[in-house]
C-alpha cells in the first residue's frame, strides 16, 4: 500500500510499504477514509525532532474496518471509525483515571503513545491507505454510517479535542474573558470550543490574516495582529484590562512578537523564536488568580533549538510574576477520549461544526507538496490552515 514517509529534513515521500495486519487478537485493520496533517507532524518534518527515516507519518486518522481481531467485541466489518491519536491500554492507572493521553502501557518508558510519531511507539501512522489500531474496542470511536460530517469527525481525530482541552485545562466558564495565543488549527479549535462553552470576549493571537479571520468570522474573536504591537498591550488596551484565562495553543517554536514585522513571509523561521514567549505573555495577560491552559507541544530536547537551555527543554519562564499572580496553569497532550464522544454527539446534533477549519482535501499522492506549503503557513495564492488527504 502507499503511505507517506519520513526521509529526513523538509523530505516526506509516497512509498509502498507492508499493508498491516492483525497482530494481537485486540486489533482491527481499518482502510482509512481521512487523515489530516498535523501542526505537530511539521516538528519532525522540519528536523526539529529526533526522528529517524521511516517512520510512515499519521495520527488524525478515520475510517472504515476491514478486518477484526478475534478478541475484538464491539466493532466489527464495516464499521466507520475515527481513532484519538493517543494509542491506549485501557486499564492502566491513568487510562482509568481518564489520562489516556499519558498510557503506561503502550509505549514502555514513556507516558503516551501515539500513531505514527517520534518516541510515541512502534505504531505506524494513516497517512496511507491502511493502519492497524491496537486495543480496538477502547481506542476506536464509532460514528454514523455513510459519509456525512466526514470533515467535521476527521477532527475529532486531535484539533478539536485537544482545543476543547486547552479551555478546560485554563478552566474556562461561561461569561469568562480568554486570549488564545495561535490561530493554527488548534488554536482556532481552542478559540472555537471557548464560542460554544460561552466565553464572553475572546482575543486570538497571530500574525497570519487569513487564520486571524477565521478566528474573527467563526469564533467571534477579536483578532490581535503582533505584527502591529505588543500582543499584551493590545489585549488590555482593547479589554480593558487583564482577561481570565488563557490557552497556549502555539507551544515551543513560538515567534518572538520583537522579531517579526509585516515585510516577513509566514514561513519557518527559527533565528527569531523565543520558546518561553507565549507563557510569559499569558503570565502578563491573565488577571491575577486566573488560570493558563497549555496544550501547545513542548519537549524536553529540541536538536535545533535557538539556544543551549531551550535545547534541553528549559525555558525562562517568568515564575516570579506567575508566582505573584498567584495564576494556575495545566499541561499535558489532550486526553482525547476525555472529549470525543461528547463532541462527536455535538456534531450529529448540529451544535458544533468544526469542518470550517479544513481548507483542502486532497489525495494522498499529493501530502509531499501539501507539507510543504503547510509548512509556509499561508503561500500568495491561497491560505493554509488544515489539510486532509483521502487515498
Amino acid at each position: 500500500m502507499n503511505a507517506v514517509v519520513y526521509q529526513g529534513e523538509y523530505d516526506v515521500t509516497i512509498e509502498e510499504v507492508n499493508e498491516p495486519e492483525i497482530e494481537h487478537p485486540n486489533d482491527v485493520v481499518i482502510d482509512i477514509t481521512t487523515s489530516a496533517i498535523c501542526g505537530s507532524d511539521l516538528h519532525m518534518y522540519e528536523g526539529r525532532t529526533a526522528a529517524e527515516p521511516g517512520i510512515v507519518f499519521g495520527h488524525e486518522n478515520m475510517g472504515t474496518v476491514s478486518a477484526v481481531g478475534e478478541a475484538v467485541s464491539t466493532l466489527q466489518e464495516g464499521d466507520r471509525v475515527v481513532l484519538p491519536f493517543n494509542v491506549a491500554c485501557g486499564f492502566c492507572q491513568n487510562c482509568e483515571d481518564g489520562y489516556t493521553g499519558f498510557c503506561t502501557n503502550v509505549n514502555p518508558g514513556f507516558a503516551g503513545g501515539a500513531y505514527g510519531y517520534v518516541a510515541m511507539g512502534p505504531y505506524k501512522g494513516g497517512q496511507a491507505e491502511k493502519l492497524r489500531v491496537p486495543y480496538a474496542d477502547f481506542n476506536a470511536l464509532k460514528l454514523p454510517e455513510g459519509d456525512e460530517h466526514e470533515d467535521s469527525f476527521a477532527m475529532l481525530a486531535d484539533i478539536f479535542p485537544t482545543g476543547w482541552h486547552g479551555t478546560r485545562l485554563a478552566n474556562l466558564q461561561p461569561g469568562e474573558s480568554v486570549a488564545v495565543f495561535g490561530a493554527g488549527p488548534v488554536g482556532l479549535m481552542a478559540a472555537y470550543s471557548a464560542k460554544i462553552q460561552g466565553a464572553s470576549e475572546i482575543y486570538s493571537v497571530d500574525r497570519v490574516p487569513s487564520r486571524l479571520e477565521l478566528a474573527e468570522d467563526h469564533c467571534d474573536a477579536h483578532p490581535i495582529n503582533f505584527d502591529d504591537g505588543d500582543p499584551v498591550e493590545q489585549i488590555i488596551d482593547e479589554h480593558g484590562g487583564e482577561v481570565d484565562k488563557g490557552v497556549d495553543a502555539v507551544g515551543y517554536q513560538a515567534l518572538d512578537p520583537a522579531e517579526t514585522s509585516k515585510g516577513d513571509d509566514y514561513s519557518y523561521q527559527p533565528a527569531k523564536e523565543n520558546p518561553a514567549v507565549v507563557i510569559n505573555s499569558l503570565i502578563k495577560v491573565v488577571r491575577p488568580t486566573g488560570e493558563l491552559g497549555i496544550p501547545g507541544l513542548y519537549v524536553p530536547e529540541d536538536p535545533n533549538a535557538p539556544d543551549d537551555m531551550a535545547a534541553q527543554g528549559r525555558l525562562g519562564i517568568d515564575f516570579g510574576k506567575l508566582f505573584e499572580k498567584g495564576q494556575k496553569l495545566g499541561t499535558g497532550q489532550c486526553n482525547v477520549k476525555a472529549y470525543n464522544s461528547e463532541l462527536r454527539d455535538m456534531i450529529i446534533e448540529g451544535r458544533a461544526d468544526p469542518s470550517w477549519v479544513v481548507s483542502h482535501r486532497v489525495g494522498l499522492d499529493e501530502a509531499p507538496e501539501m507539507y510543504e506549503k503547510f509548512d509556509n503557513r499561508e503561500a500568495e495564492d491561497e491560505a493554509i490552515t488544515k489539510v486532509v488527504l483521502e487515498p
